[in-house]
Parts: C-alpha cells; sequence; structure tokens
C-alpha cells in the first residue's frame, strides 16, 4: 500500500478477508482522511476479489469505480484505489512471470502517480521489461522524485563485472585483499550514501553475491572485502532486470529471500510500442541531451515526427536514443527531417562508397556521403559497447538494443576482432 507519506505491506494468508480502513479492528488501519472506518476487504481464495464497504469516497480497480458491497474480481498485480491510497496486489512466490505480475502494466493505471508515490516511499523497488524500455530512466525519476534527490544516484551494470569485480564495486575492499587491490577503496553503497544505488540487470548476479547482498538489505552495513568491520549504510534500492526472476528463482539461480527483499513493489515498464505517446517527449528529451552545449536544439519536421510514430522500435528506448543522437549528428541545422533519421533499418551497416570509375569522373554524391558518416557513426557506437561490456559480445549487443548474431554481423561488415564473450 501507498498513500502520501507512508506505505505499508502485508501478506496476506490464502482462504482469508483482509480489511482495510481507518478503525483500529481493521487488519490494517491506515489513520488518512480519504479512507473511512471500513473502506475495503481483500478477500483471497481460489480467485482474488476485492469488496467496497460501503466506503464514502469509494474504491476502484484499473481506474473504474466498483459498486459498494459487492466482490470483483481482480488479477495480481492489479491497482486498487482506496480513496488517495493505492493497493498493489502481488503474487508472493510462484512461477508467474514479472511482465503479469506487475503493477504499471495495469490498465487504467495513472503510471505517473503510482511512480511519484513509489518515490516518496522506502520501499526497494524492482522495475521489470524488455530490453531498452528505460529502466534506468524510470529509476532516475524514481531518485529525482524522492527525499534522496540531493544525494547522489549510483548505478551498477551487474552483468558487466566478474564477481570478484562486481563485490569489490558493491562492497568496496581493504588494501591487500585480492589481487591488485593495491590501496583500500570505499564500495557503491558507501559512496552512495543518503542517495540512490540501482543495480541494473540484476538477475545476472552470482549466487555468493546475492548472499551478501542479501545481508547488505537485512542490516543496513556493509562489509568490505578483506574487511573485518562493518560500516553502516544509507541507501534506497531500486533493481532492474529483463529476466523473469521468479522463474529463476524456481530454478534455484537467484534467491527467493533476496527477490523478496528487493521486490517491495514491482512496476513492469510497457515497451515503446505500447506507449506511443511517449515516443515524442522521449525524442525531444534526447534531442536536447545531445545538442551540444550553447547551441538551440534542432526541431523535427512533421515527416520526421510521423516517422518517428510509425515506427514499432523494436529496441525500445535505447534505440530510440540512439536514432535520435545520430540524427541530430547528420542533420546540421535548425531542423531533423525524415531523411536524417533511417528507422527502416536502423542498425544496417552502410558500406563507404566504391572507387569511381577511372573513366568517368564521380559527380559528389550527398547519398554515399550520408552513408559513409552513419557506417563511421555506427562503428564508433559498437566499439564504445564492446569496451564497456569488456569485450563480451552478449552484453554489448544488449547495450545497443540488438541481438548478438546481429552484433557478430557488424563485426564481420566492419571488420572488426571479433573478441568472443562467453
Amino acid at each position: 500500500m501507498l498513500w502520501e507519506g507512508g506505505t505499508a505491506v502485508r501478506e496476506i494468508a490464502e482462504g482469508t478477508s483482509f480489511v482495510i480502513g481507518r478503525a483500529i479492528e481493521c487488519d490494517l488501519h491506515v489513520l488518512h482522511p480519504s479512507l473511512s472506518r471500513k473502506h475495503v476487504a481483500v478477500h483471497v481464495g481460489a480467485a482474488l476479489t476485492v469488496e467496497d464497504l460501503g466506503s464514502s469516497n469509494g474504491t476502484r480497480v484499473a481506474g473504474r469505480p466498483i459498486p459498494p458491497h459487492v466482490r470483483v474480481g481482480v488479477e495480481h498485480g492489479a491497482v486498487i484505489e482506496a480513496g488517495a491510497v493505492v493497493i498493489v496486489m502481488q503474487r508472493h512466490g510462484g512461477a508467474s512471470s514479472p511482465e503479469t505480475s506487475g503493477a504499471s502494466k495495469t490498465p487504467g493505471l495513472d503510471t505517473e502517480r503510482l511512480t511519484q508515490l513509489v518515490a516518496n516511499s522506502e520501499l526497494s523497488t524492482l522495475l521489470v521489461g524488455e530490453t531498452g524500455v528505460g529502466k534506468e530512466l524510470m529509476a532516475e525519476r524514481i531518485h529525482r522524485g524522492s527525499r534522496r534527490a540531493s544525494g547522489p544516484f549510483m548505478r551498477l551494470n551487474c552483468a558487466a563485472l566478474t564477481e570478484t569485480l562486481l563485490e569489490s564495486e558493491l562492497f568496496g575492499h581493504e588494501r591487500g585483499s585480492f589481487t591488485g587491490a593495491v590501496a583500500s577503496k570505499m564500495g557503491l553503497f558507501e559512496a552512495a550514501a543518503g542517495g540512490t544505488v540501482f543495480l541494473d540487470e540484476v538477475g545476472e548476479m552470482p549466487l555468493s553475491t546475492q548472499a551478501k547482498l542479501l545481508r547488505v538489505l537485512e542490516n543496513r552495513e556493509v562489509l568490505r572485502v578483506g574487511g573485518l568491520e562493518p560500516r553502516p549504510i544509507d541507501v534506497r534500492f531500486v533493481a532492474a532486470t529483463n529476466r523473469e526472476l521468479p522463474r529463476l528463482v524456481e530454478e534455484g539461480a537467484f534467491r527467493r529471500d533476496l527477490y523478496f527483499r528487493l521486490n517491495g513493489i514491482t512496476l513492469t515498464i510497457p515497451p515503446l510500442r505500447e506507449r506511443p505517446d511517449a515516443i515524442m517527449p522521449l525524442a525531444r528529451e534526447f534531442v536536447a541531451r545531445a545538442t551540444p552545449k550553447g547551441m538551440s536544439a534542432p526541431r523535427f519536421t512533421p515527416a520526421a515526427e510521423a516517422a518517428l510514430q510509425a515506427h514499432t522500435w523494436p529496441g525500445n528506448i535505447r534505440e530510440l536514443k540512439n536514432t535520435v543522437e545520430r540524427a541530430v549528428v547528420l542533420s546540421q541545422g535548425e531542423t531533423i527531417g525524415r531523411e536524417h533519421l533511417l528507422v527502416e533499418a536502423p542498425y544496417r551497416p552502410m558500406a563507404p562508397p566504391g572507387p569511381a570509375s577511372p573513366s568517368v569522373p564521380a559527380a559528389p554524391d550527398r547519398g554515399d556521403a550520408l552513408r559513409t558518416e552513419v557506417a563511421d557513426f555506427e562503428r564508433a557506437k559498437i566499439v564504445a559497447a564492446l569496451e564497456q561490456a569488456g569485450g563480451h559480445q552478449g552484453r554489448a549487443a544488449d547495450i545497443l538494443g540488438i541481438s548478438r548474431r546481429t552484433l557478430v554481423s557488424r563485426l564481420s561488415a566492419y571488420g572488426l576482432t571479433k573478441r568472443r564473450g562467453p
């Protein structure tokens, strides 16, 4: 449950009913002015149902009011609004997919409002969704909307480091604790004091590191690698994954207790193709970010806007960001036109033009120059992604928002050394 200024988490046993309201005899009494004394009941049985108990301000499911004293069936992940209090029902365990249990994918949900409520709380938050949907952007929004906004926002990709380096980055280390530890180092949790830690790709974390992270979450203190004295920490945790963590739990690849610790609330971020209204605001934001300081951001022509809206964005926000950044480079003017977007085949490598025939002088070809510039841009992005991923092709492909097979073909097309990843 979330409301302005507070949160509560409760487990409801199967075969029971749970009453929420202001009265002390309620199973959960919340002194919120929008609640009636006995406002709403949640019934957990063969089916999950919700019943408004004749409240003054009513109860809504997925944004629609429900009649009083009638049990209405709801799904796990549904958002229930009792007055101004938001209730999110999530299955405790089982093999359900985060994509079906996440709150923010519920029809009729005001995602902005729920995100604001989550930000105002100290709940550990789990962000799930396809690769490239903008989980880091959502984590940043949660941080900016929280009381920790003046503190640091620290991000770590759990899939990008070896186990030893991952633990060193998270927990810090003492001098001499492992080969190469020539000096003591503060870890991410200490460095983020008063702020937010964003653990990206948390589903890739090794089991041994998961156990240590669980102790940090439970005890709110960290023990550096090679250290003897635990150090207190003050951070808020936001984690993200494109994996089905409940399934990993059932397979023994992810700790059940850590999953429940991280999953104070799950927000599922829908793919960009399901959020057409978000395309242009995001595109304009990316243009502003990509424009050099001191210069006016270029505007999209109507044809460019139409092309952006029509594209399906299989690479989600990451693909949109790359497309817009490329368009800013190519436009070199006050407007971004349809010809600068190249959205039909955003990752198709463009080979430089071949030599002109010696018998016929070649006329300058604007299209050839454009293709060469695009090829150089794409090659640079691939090299940067490989460096960021430590040469790991699978991780580099995730960074670029493309498949590993596509990345391998790009490496071949550009004559880049194929550094094999596990």
